[in-house]
């Protein structure tokens, strides 16, 4: 498994597609080396932001392969295999398991179905029983319709394939979890707001959707942090934090996927059920981001 030591900004990054609905691997790459570029340390791919729930099974496994041979080993790289079936995440997630340069598998959360704590636990056992690839548990409540309770995680932490958590519920959760469970257990919160409060009170850092637009300023705010300048990183926060939200004005990842289309990196299209911003949208989220043109870039 990669290192995640450095990995404090993972992007959870987007998937683009050409006119006719194909992946473009030509956009994700060129965007993949502006990521880097600009402070990101890792990435999920396939996930929310990516649209995994629109991909099709071989569209997931060639985007998996592509992209992994794009980073070759300089990042970690997680990537979205789970689903509410326990039997059909357990087949996927083995056969993206021999794919070299996948480091980590992000299993959501049982959607739809609404198991008990009870039967989550069940689920993650199932999957952790018949897999070797290291899990992370999504914990997402606002998509899911369900809440994995900081205990259930406390104790599914215990399991040494479950390396970590993508938390998205509060930072008082975060502490919880990052205090009851051992140091080496990777707690990412996955609310951009929280970025800073999270990682000081010892959070991995965050899996983020902003680092596509934001990444050099998130880049600064870490490092000044890890520098001791307190107000300089809070400074930063600040700044971006009604940025961050804006980026969920609309249901994503459209609003990321229009500013990404107009400075120029080939983004593409959202896949039905998500459509793209219209002209209304992209003048209201070009005045909350501040700017007048969604192609000014930070």
């Amino acid at each position: 498994m990669n290192n995640f030591k450095d990995a404090d900004i993972i992007t959870a990054i987007i998937t683009p597609f050409k006119e006719n609905g194909e992946i473009d691997y030509q956009g994700l790459e060129e965007l993949t080396e502006h990521l880097l570029e600009t402070g990101s340390r890792g990435f999920v791919i396939g996930g929310t932001t990516g649209e995994g729930a629109t991909l099709t099974h071989d569209e997931k496994i060639e985007l998996f392969k592509q992209f992994a041979e794009m980073i070759h080993g300089r990042v970690p790289v997680i990537a979205g295999t789970g689903s509410n079936n326990t039997a059909q995440t357990i087949e996927f997630t083995n056969e993206v398991s021999s794919i070299k340069g996948i480091d980590m598998a992000l299993i959501v959360a049982p959607y739809y179905n609404k198991p008990n704590q009870r039967g989550i636990k069940a689920h993650f056992k199932a999957i952790t029983d018949n897999c070797d690839l290291p899990l992370m548990i999504y914990n997402i409540p606002g998509r899911t319709g369900i809440t994995i309770s900081n205990e259930t995680i406390i104790e599914m932490a215990k399991n040494p394939k479950i390396k970590g958590v993508k938390q998205c519920t509060s930072l008082e959760d975060l502490a919880m979890i990052i205090e009851e469970t051992d140091d080496d257990f990777l707690t990412y919160t996955g609310e951009d707001p929280q970025s800073l409060a999270a990682k000081t009170i010892g959070a991995a850092g965050v899996i983020s959707v902003a680092s596509h637009i934001y990444g050099k300023t998130m880049r600064e705010m870490y490092d000044a942090l890890a520098q001791g300048k307190i107000a300089k990183a809070g400074k930063l926060q600040r700044m971006l934090i009604p940025k961050m939200q804006g980026l969920f004005l609309y249901p994503s990842p459209s609003p990321v996927k229009a500013i990404l289309n107009a400075q120029g990196y080939a983004s593409g299209a959202c896949r039905l059920p998500i459509v793209d911003l219209d002209s209304s949208e992209k003048e209201k989220l070009a005045q909350v981001l501040g700017v007048t043109d969604l192609g000014v870039k930070e």
